[in-house]
């Protein structure tokens, strides 16, 4: 596995790393071991001090840190600005709110003359993140805040594809006041991998990826019998019932599939549209799609980015063909992407039938899949027809019954009338094939915790 930085618009290799040695990888864990010792009798209000000096950093230097986003992975440079934010935000979450959720929780008992129960809320230890490159910097920060805040101390093995982006995050840690060895980034190899997990030093694995990465990792993890959260890939349903402003969700449906590039696990892969209001959606969705323009995502008037490799685009294009061999219909949107960048041209798909895999897919690009559903019900059931269950949302005037209707869906999330919304104070996680475990909130912070009971006796009340 190498480690480089390759410009998706240009094609142009910038910069390359090597991979860490065993040796080097052996001694990172020394000293995040060492450092987990020191960095969990500190108290949190110190802690999450430098979470809020980390968030003062990375506001102040917004667009130095955003550049290297849209250079390492393609991302549109707004969309880098939207997310370096996000990060502050997060770590502002757990500045104001983790010391609460924190607290020892008292525990009814049956005679409390007798004395008191309680369950407090010890950190681990190390803990290994497993990062991609879709979002290279929410994707660290949402793990790190909590577990830092926690107690824990983390190695991080983010994509090869975005190594300076890790460095980068690394430098503003250490920066904001944060000791050495409590988040390091290591450029390991998957084999290197296994060994950080199987090392008894390590206490849980956090792995944000794909499908088959997340069952290797799983695998591992328990084979070692360690905690370990997946969050994978998803395939979201975008329901639009009958009396669902078109004009609105038309605009959201563009937005949902084909922000960043469309290589959003929780964007909106599935359409699927009650058949009285369809043709009019596919009508409109055609409009919106082919509005988008292709382009250097430094252009503030590009609003379509390349996607993060030319491998990447490769891969969905066969993906796309493979699905038509297999009786769905493929239409081209808009003007011809451009020859320059890792682009493809935006893909509507239809005729996606049952007997078809593809409908079973996760098209991690500018491609949507629009399925004619012929009431509320079969659109509920289609929405569900789905390996997947992360994300999804629900358009309806009637904000209600679209509460009523999210009830039904099989996912760890559903929006009513917003294709997805990612908040640091919002929980982020999935079910079935999208994995399990929760980030962000107290449910991220508790993910990697020893809740731990505590039982006082009044040793001469027995006797």
């Amino acid at each position: 596995m190498s480690y480089a930085t390759i410009n998706p618009y240009t094609g142009e290799t910038l910069k390359t790393f090597p991979s860490a040695s065993d040796q080097e990888v052996s001694a990172a864990i020394d000293r995040a071991d060492a450092a987990f010792r020191a960095w969990r009798e500190v108290p949190i209000s110190a802690r999450t001090a430098v979470l809020q000096k980390a968030a003062d950093i990375l506001r102040r230097d917004c667009d130095t840190y955003a550049k290297l986003l849209t250079l390492e992975m393609g991302k549109l440079f707004a969309e880098a600005k939207a997310e370096v934010d996000l990060c502050a935000r997060i770590f502002e979450y757990y500045v104001n709110n983790a010391e609460r959720l924190l607290r020892p929780e008292k525990l009814p008992v049956a005679d409390p003359v007798e004395g008191e129960a309680m369950i407090v809320h010890d950190p681990l230890g190390v803990i290994l993140a497993i990062e991609p490159w879709n979002f290279p910097y929410y994707q660290i920060a949402r793990i790190i805040a909590p577990q830092l805040s926690v107690g824990n101390t983390i190695l991080l093995k983010h994509a090869s594809n975005v190594p300076q982006s890790a460095a980068a995050f690394e430098r503003i840690m250490h920066e904001a006041g944060l000791p050495e060895g409590c988040f390091t980034k290591l450029y390991a190899t998957r084999s290197q991998v296994e060994m950080i997990i199987n090392d008894p030093r390590v206490h849980g694995v956090a792995l944000t990826g794909s499908e088959d990465a997340g069952a290797i990792v799983a695998a591992q993890a328990g084979k070692a019998l360690k905690k370990s959260t997946m969050e994978l890939g998803g395939a979201d349903a975008f329901v639009v019932l009958a009396d669902a402003d078109l004009e609105k969700t038309v605009k959201w449906a563009v937005f949902g599939r084909h922000w960043n590039g469309g290589q959003v696990c929780v964007s909106s892969k599935r359409m699927i549209i009650v058949d009285e209001v369809y043709d009019e959606f596919l009508a409109r969705y055609r409009k919106g799609v082919a509005a988008l323009k292709a382009g250097d995502p430094f252009d503030a008037e590009t609003t379509l980015a390349p996607l993060s490799s030319q491998h990447a685009a490769d891969e969905i294009r066969e993906r796309i063909q493979q699905a038509v061999k297999q009786g769905a219909k493929a239409e081209e949107i808009g003007p011809s992407v451009p020859n320059q960048g890792a682009f493809v041209q935006p893909t509507i798909l239809t005729d996606v039938n049952e007997d078809n895999p593809a409908r079973y897919w996760e098209f991690f690009g500018p491609v949507s899949m629009l399925f004619r559903a012929k009431d509320e019900a079969d659109a509920v059931r289609i929405a569900n027809d789905s390996p997947f269950g992360l994300g999804g949302s629900v358009f309806t005037s009637n904000p209600k019954h679209g509460a009523e209707v999210a009830r039904k869906i099989s996912t760890g999330m559903v929006f009513v009338n917003h294709p997805t919304k990612v908040e640091a104070d919002l929980p982020f996680g999935g079910i079935k094939r999208s994995g399990y475990g929760r980030e962000l909130l107290g449910l991220g912070l508790k993910e990697f915790v020893n809740h731990k009971l505590i039982d006082v006796v009044d040793i001469d009340a027995h006797f």
